[in-house]
């Protein structure tokens, strides 16, 4: 805790010393930030690879380092105009004093990053406060060691340590950042463990984000095109091998139509993935703990009747190559309300499906449950469309495809209620990361001075005055 405590230290003195930092610093910061991941991708891909067991380099290009680009190179072309003063109406009873929202670091930022993308959601957090002026300490998890150690390798070689610097350790360490007093902290991971950071938090009364998971409804409306929205919906669950936050978690599906559905479910399997056992492009379950739940899930809910359906090629039995833990994709129909499956973040790559007599049942259900990170939507019945809308509340939604709104580079992605709070990505990320401070510069003369005791005639009248300005 003591080198925690001085590097913490190091970057709040720095932070405070230095509280306006040029834009030209953010910027250099934004490039060699770039320049690492255009230098060490492929070793970053490897290191990502050796973490997971089976992870293509092509996986990690499409679901972290694009993304990753994408950021900086948004970064850099809006962050001179994002850290501008904006400039505020003043209204008549203050008039002619001036005002404006000065946009400013807020100082340290401290960043918890998860296993499931350990390149995208270790720099991708961090990336933003950089640029807008902070300084960063960043823990990412100790389930990917080698990526860990990496990236704490490779940012020692390019930032200063009271600039951007790695705390690398176990859950104790990762408890113990928790606890510093930072300006900020942002958190990525499982709703149980936010919990535990934003009582941490809260300790110092240090303002949170929290990206947290939950379970991600998907509707497939009967206007749908089945097909299209199978292929869609399993390229969602499974990039990754569902180790998504944003994830679909479940489907709600007009009853009747599961058999259709289940079909075209296994022929968008096959395609996305000819063979599972070996695929580089189909992901390892990270580790054998994770492993043995996602089985335990399916027992029960083989055992409590439910339908288990696979694609063709697939083992009768989902089960994972004892070498490469790649476990078979698996729908689940007919699951009971009680089963884990229902109740937990599933976070693999098993989906069940329920069906609903109407897509008011399907709204009543996710409405019964707490707010999801994301919501999907399938279908061209504009009116179904709007109702989902209007009447659920989530983080985000895809209409018509999944995970694509974490992708848009002008929305802000976060959740709500016991799915996260505060959103980054974009201009609304810049903010969260950003004091607007408010300022007001009074003229020679006061309307204020109008309001001055001692409160007699001219008091009243002027009072009466505001309020038909008012």
């Amino acid at each position: 805790m003591t080198d925690l405590r001085s590097l913490f230290d190091a970057q709040h003195r720095a932070s405070r010393d230095a509280p306006e930092v040029p834009i030209a610093q953010r910027l250099d910061r934004v490039r060699r930030m770039q320049r690492l991941l255009d230098g060490q991708g492929p070793a970053i891909a490897a290191a990502v690879e050796a973490d997971f067991g089976v992870r293509s380099a092509s996986l990690t290009e499409v679901a972290d380092l694009l993304v990753l680009r994408n950021l900086l190179g948004q970064l850099l072309r809006r962050l001179e105009a994002w850290s501008r003063r904006v400039h505020v109406h003043t209204p008549m009873q203050l008039k002619p004093a001036r005002a404006w929202v000065q946009r400013q670091p807020l100082g340290v930022v401290g960043v918890i990053s998860p296993w499931n993308y350990p390149l995208q959601l270790s720099l991708g957090p961090p990336a933003t406060p950089l640029a807008a002026g902070n300084r960063v300490m960043l823990k990412p998890s100790e389930l990917t060691p080698a990526t860990s150690a990496l990236l704490a390798e490779l940012i020692a070689q390019v930032f200063a340590p009271d600039e951007f610097a790695v705390v690398q350790g176990n859950a104790e360490v990762a408890s113990q950042f928790a606890s510093l007093p930072f300006d900020h902290l942002f958190f990525t991971g499982s709703t149980a463990v936010g919990r535990k950071v934003a009582q941490a938090a809260a300790a110092n009364l240090t303002p949170t984000t929290l990206e947290l998971g939950g379970k991600s409804p998907c509707i497939v409306d009967a206007s749908a095109d089945l097909e299209q929205a199978a292929l869609r919906i399993a390229h969602g669950k499974l990039l990754n091998a569902g180790q998504t936050c944003i994830a679909p978690d479940y489907v709600l599906l007009p009853r009747g139509r599961e058999d259709a559905f289940a079909a075209a479910w296994q022929r968008a399997v096959t395609r996305l993935f000819p063979r599972i056992d070996g695929n580089p492009d189909y992901a390892s379950i990270l580790g054998q703990g994770h492993l043995e739940r996602l089985h335990a899930l399916l027992q029960q809910a083989r055992d409590s009747g439910a339908r288990i359906v696979q694609a063709p090629d697939a083992p009768d039995t989902p089960q994972a190559n004892a070498g490469s833990r790649q476990l078979a994709p698996a729908l689940v129909i007919g699951a009971a309300d009680g089963l884990r499956l229902l109740q937990e973040e599933i976070f693999g790559p098993i989906l069940p499906v329920l069906p609903c007599d109407d897509s008011e049942e399907a709204i009543r259900y996710i409405n019964a449950r707490p707010r999801p990170l994301a919501l999907y939507w399938f279908g061209t019945d504009t009116a179904a469309r709007d109702r989902v809308l209007a009447r659920t509340v989530s983080g985000g939604v895809t209409v018509n495809d999944t995970l694509m709104h974490i992708a848009h580079d002008n929305l802000p992605f976060g959740g709500v209620g016991e799915s996260g709070w505060g959103a980054y990505h974009g201009e609304a990320g810049f903010l969260r990361f950003t004091q607007q401070k408010a300022v007001l510069v009074q003229s020679r003369w006061s309307a204020g001075a109008l309001i001055y005791p001692p409160y007699g005639e001219r008091f009243r009248r002027m009072m009466k005055l505001l309020r038909v300005l008012g």
